[in-house]
Order: C-alpha cells, then sequence, then structure tokens
C-alpha cells in the first residue's frame, strides 16, 4: 500500500484539531455515531483552551492511500517535540486562519518543516467567519512560502467546505516515504506515554525494517534494551497489528516502567551497531519555579500527583526544596511558561492539590575561581563537562561573589509578528528588557515580522502579558533559545535587621538592581507586620546596600500616666523604654509571615 505521512502546522487556535476531525470524518476512520469536537485532543484542559498538548496520532485511508497524521501541538514550548514529528513526515498542511493571517508560532514551525524538506500543502481555514480576509492572508502566504494563488487550498474545518481536496492533494503532492537501507530496522522515537497497564508505550516512524512482537531491540540513545510487546496503528485508538513496516507510524509496547528511558527523538534499533538516527537531543528545561502545598499537610499529595504527571512527561523535572516561609516544596523545570500553567491546572484539577507557585526564574551558568568548586556548591551543580561552571536556577544556591568569576544567562531568539503601527512599542518594550534589535519585514502592508535577541529572564515573567496590551490581542510571539552569554548580573540579597532572607535573593542585571531592590522593600513594608523597634528593610549587592525602607515602631505613650512634676520624671520613663526596645531589637530576628513572602515570590 502506498503511504503518506504529514503533520499539520498551525499557530494556536486556528483550527488545527478541527480540520483533524474533518479529515477523520470524510475518510471514514470513525464513524459520526463516535465523532465529537477536537477528537483527537483527550484532556479537558485542550477543550477548554482549543489548543494541542499532547500529540496525537491517526491512521486514514483515502483512494487506497494510508495517510498518517501526527496532530503535533502548535505553541513553542513544545518545539522539539514538533521537530522530531517533522522528521517522521514528508510532508505538512501550512493551516493559516483566514481571519487572523500568518502569526509567529507558525512562522517558527514553518522554517523547521522546511529544513527538513517536507512538501507544504497550504490551506487558508474559516473562509466562513464574516471577519475572513482571504485575499489578504492569501498574498501573505504566497509571499511567505513562494507558491502560486492556485496552489492554496481556502475550506471551512468546522463545515467541511473543501477538506475532499486537501485529502486529494495529500496524496498527489506529498512523496512515499524513502526506504532506508542501511540493512538493519530503525525507528524514531516522536513521542512516548506511561500506560498503567502497558508500561512506556513509543510512538515511532519505522525507517528502515520492520518491527515485530517478540523481536529483541535496543534504544541507542539511552542504551536500554527491549523485547517488543506489541506493535500497531492508531485508529485512532490502539489498534494491534502483525508487524510495523518501513514508511509506517504506529506505536510499539516497550514493557519500559520510566518513560525517560524512551526518550524523544531516540531510535529503536534491532542492533546497537547501527547508526542512530539525527536530531536526537535530552531536552533540557528552561523555566524553573517552586512548588508548595498552600497547607503543609498535604506535601505527599503534591509529590504522589507530580511523580504521576511526570510519568507522562519526560520534560518535566522535580527536586525537592525547602523553603524558609513556605515550608517543603519541589522545584520544578518546565520548558516554558505555558508547560507550567498546564502543570499547575492539572494538579489543582486532576489531583485536587492547591499550590503556591514562585515567580518562574532561568538556569544560569555561574564559572567559579575556587581551587576546590565542589567546596563553593553542591557538587550536583557542577557541570560534568566542566567542573568550574555551576548550572543554577535557584538564587539561594549561589556562592559568595568572591568566589565567582563570571555569571553568564540563556539568551533566545525572538520573533514578534504585529501590525506596523506596534513597532515602536514593541521596541521599546524590548529594550525595557535588555534586548537587541536585529531586523524585521513585511508581510503585508500592515504586518511585520520582528526579530530580537533577548535574555530568556526578561520574557519568562510577564512579557506575553505585556505585548497583548500593547498589539490589543493581535500580537504573537516565538523563541528559540541561541546559547548563554556572560552578563554583568548580581545576586540581590534583601536584608531585615542586616541579617539576609535567603528565600528571598534573586538574580538580576546591575543596572536594574536599584529599581528592583526598591520595589520589593516597598511591597515588603507594607505586608510585614510593625514591630515594637523599627526594622530597617534594605537590599544589597554583597556588602553594598542599593535600596532601603525603614517599617518604624509601634509607639506606646509611656508618659500618658504622668499628671505633673518636672521633666526628668518623663525623661526618666523614655530612656527606660529605649532600653526595653534595644533589648528586643537584640534578642531576635523578625519572623516574616507567609503573606509577605508570597508578595514578593508569587506571580
Amino acid at each position: 500500500m502506498d503511504i503518506r505521512n504529514f503533520c499539520i502546522i498551525a499557530h494556536v487556535d486556528h483550527g488545527k484539531s478541527t480540520l483533524a476531525d474533518r479529515l477523520l470524518e470524510v475518510t471514514g476512520t470513525v464513524q459520526k455515531r463516535e465523532m465529537k469536537e477536537q477528537l483527537l485532543d483527550t484532556m479537558d484542559i485542550e477543550r477548554e483552551r482549543g489548543i494541542t498538548i499532547k500529540l496525537q496520532p491517526a491512521r486514514m485511508t483515502h483512494k487506497g492511500v494510508q495517510l498518517n497524521l501526527i496532530d503535533t501541538p502548535g505553541h513553542t514550548d513544545f518545539r522539539y517535540e514538533v521537530s522530531r514529528s517533522l522528521a517522521a513526515c514528508e510532508g505538512a498542511i501550512l493551516l493559516v486562519d483566514a481571519s487572523q493571517g500568518i502569526q509567529a508560532q507558525t512562522l517558527a514551525t514553518l522554517y523547521s518543516a522546511l529544513e527538513h524538506n517536507l512538501e507544504i500543502v497550504p490551506v487558508l481555514n474559516k473562509i466562513d467567519l464574516p471577519a475572513a480576509d482571504v485575499d489578504k492572508v492569501t498574498q501573505e502566504v504566497v509571499k511567505l512560502i513562494g507558491c502560486s494563488e492556485e496552489e492554496i487550498f481556502c475550506i471551512s474545518a468546522k463545515d467541511g467546505t473543501g477538506v475532499g481536496e486537501v485529502l486529494d492533494a495529500l496524496v498527489d503532492k506529498i512523496s512515499a516515504p524513502k526506504l532506508d537501507d542501511s540493512g538493519g530496522t530503525r525507528a524514531l522515537i516522536f513521542d512516548a506515554i506511561s500506560d498503567p497497564y502497558r508500561g512506556v508505550v513509543a510512538y515511532v516512524r519505522v525507517i528502515g525494517g520492520e518491527l515485530k512482537r517478540g523481536v529483541k531491540s535496543v534504544f541507542l540513545g539511552t542504551g536500554k534494551e527491549i523485547t517488543v510487546g506489541e506493535v500497531g496503528c492508531f485508529s485512532p485508538s490502539y489498534s494491534a497489528t502483525k508487524t510495523l513496516s518501513a514508511g509506517e507510524i504506529g506505536y510499539v509496547v516497550t514493557g519500559l516502567k520510566d518513560v525517560a528511558d524512551a526518550r524523544v527523538g531516540d531510535t529503536i534499533a534491532s542492533s546497537p551497531d547501527l547508526e542512530p538516527l539525527p536530531g536526537y537531543k535530552v531536552v533540557e528545561p528552561m523555566v524553573f519555579a517552586g512548588l508548595y502545598p498552600n497547607d503543609a499537610d498535604d506535601f505527599d499529595l503534591l509529590r504522589e500527583a507530580l511523580e504521576k504527571l511526570s510519568l507522562n512527561d519526560a520534560a518535566l523535572n522535580i527536586e525537592p526544596e525547602q523553603n524558609a516561609a513556605l515550608g517543603n516544596g519541589f522545584r520544578c523545570g518546565f520548558l516554558g511558561l505555558l508547560h507550567m500553567d498546564i502543570i499547575q491546572e492539572r494538579l489543582e484539577r486532576e489531583y485536587d492539590c492547591d499550590v503556591i507557585i514562585t515567580a518562574p526564574s532561568v538556569n544560569y551558568e555561574v564559572v567559579l575561581q575556587a581551587k576546590n568548586p565542589s567546596s563553593v556548591v553542591r557538587s550536583s551543580l557542577l557541570k560534568e563537562e566542566d567542573k568550574n561552571v555551576a548550572v543554577i536556577s535557584n538564587p539561594a544556591d549561589f556562592p559568595d561573589r568572591t568566589n565567582i568569576k563570571e555569571i553568564r544567562e540563556p539568551w533566545v531568539k525572538l520573533e514578534i509578528v504585529g501590525s506596523d503601527s506596534d513597532v515602536g512599542g514593541v521596541m521599546k518594550l524590548v529594550q525595557e528588557r535588555r534586548g537587541v534589535y536585529l531586523s524585521h519585514e513585511y508581510l503585508d502592508a500592515d504586518r511585520v515580522v520582528m526579530h530580537f535577541e533577548v535574555p530568556l529572564q526578561g520574557i519568562v515573567l510577564d512579557f506575553f502579558d505585556r505585548l497583548k496590551s500593547l498589539t490589543s490581542g493581535y500580537g504573537s510571539m516565538s523563541y528559540d533559545l541561541i546559547g548563554f552569554r556572560a552578563g554583568d548580573l548580581v545576586k540581590l540579597d534583601i536584608l531585615l535587621l542586616g541579617d539576609p532572607i535567603d528565600a528571598l535573593s534573586t538574580i538580576v542585571h546591575k543596572a536594574e538592581a536599584n529599581s528592583a531592590g526598591c520595589a520589593v522593600c516597598k511591597k515588603l513594608k507594607e505586608v510585614i507586620p510593625r514591630q515594637q523597634f523599627q526594622i530597617p528593610i534594605q537590599a544589597a549587592i554583597g556588602g553594598k546596600v542599593v535600596a532601603r525602607e525603614t517599617l518604624s515602631a509601634l509607639r506606646k505613650d509611656v508618659t500618658a500616666k504622668l499628671y505633673g512634676g518636672d521633666r526628668t520624671r518623663k525623661d526618666k520613663l523614655l530612656k527606660k523604654q529605649k532600653k526595653g526596645k534595644d533589648r528586643l531589637k537584640a534578642m531576635g530576628k523578625v519572623l516574616l509571615p507567609q503573606e509577605a513572602f508570597l508578595s514578593v515570590l508569587k506571580r
């Protein structure tokens, strides 16, 4: 049988899952009585938000040709998974909303598809909407990929208009898979999930040879050896078959217990001597945040919930952490802000965990100048290839300034798509985050793509919200990590009565230290309860104080009971009160309430 493997490239909410529904319906893969909206989106969050989080393959047949669809996420956080899905295909549908035009995440995935030499089938969706501007968006697509207007299909995925022509184009335009002549069996893993009854199930594209039950195979990336338990295809539910042949997409029941052993991008091969398929890398988390239970008694519930989530998400990184105010919790690594939001929402909805999440931070590379680096930082933080460099995401783990040679922070290449009138505001916003302008080009007379380089820390907190406000909701962004660069970064400590509070330390650029310190000090002054003595709240870099607020003492009028006599009687009582306040001040530290920590730490 002829085979065509394809995926759908689209920005969030451009109708990708709806088009997948129509393709399944038109080809008769799923009966009408079994159909429901967003059939391939299996999570409630996906349905409610209208986004795809977990990719889902499906096999269809049209005019005697086997069509394998991989329904991939559209968000930039999942770009590595998407890149491996693209590597498993020979073609892609470029799906553009006729009312919104091309968006940033569509561009990012399209460039990746062109790098993989995929055949692009351009499709305009939602032509039935009153706001659809087919002619304008057609010109955008023509300019972007250099096709003719006749090659662009205009459809409505909702009511099925034009979907049959798209299916014909997939058969005619996309080439059949090229067969691998290396002599053995090799298959690319583009996703993996943990099934409670079967263990780890790997989603694969067979490049050469064939996979079948009972055959011994090896993962070339991790070195794990398995005996294949079952193979099959997606229709779109699991459907067991005797074999998976070269060019086909399907699943393999591996029998492994941990999804981290079947990493996305790895190669399943019949022999360890075979060459692994290109493009494999271990996905590193980019954004880090602390997760704590709202009630300390729920710590075990949170731990259990995170362990269950990590079974199906190898990108979720979890480490136990202890915080002076929030108690026991976990330091979690995420692929990006959307990934973090999804994990938080799933914890609250699926596992009934009431969690506190701290402000997100990023990984920093700290070059040490100590002769024995493990005496300065924990040995687990040191890089294996260079023991003089520590990778640290928590400011509390940073060593003393005297032991630091330089600090490097991650930078990203940022693409923003917006209207011509937004260019000045966007440039100002990126400049505030220490970004560097690279270039811009126009998609049409009114829509422009801007390219920047910016520190990742500058865009992880509220950048996307600010961008949406600035562009009246029409702006979109996509970013890609370009590496670490040395910067004039410092650890900003918060001192109360001269003592540093580790949990409130942050890493900031030296130029921003004063404004960041002022903001934190003012916030703490509002939320710390007043004491019988004066409390200085300071922000300091090493021994240099860069910002200060003073919380005045509670004043009790100890002279109120006096009704006469000379001045010395008043002075005596005031001196006695002053000594008492000094004694109180010397006795102990200020105990910060949890609300004070949350006001500074919480997003």
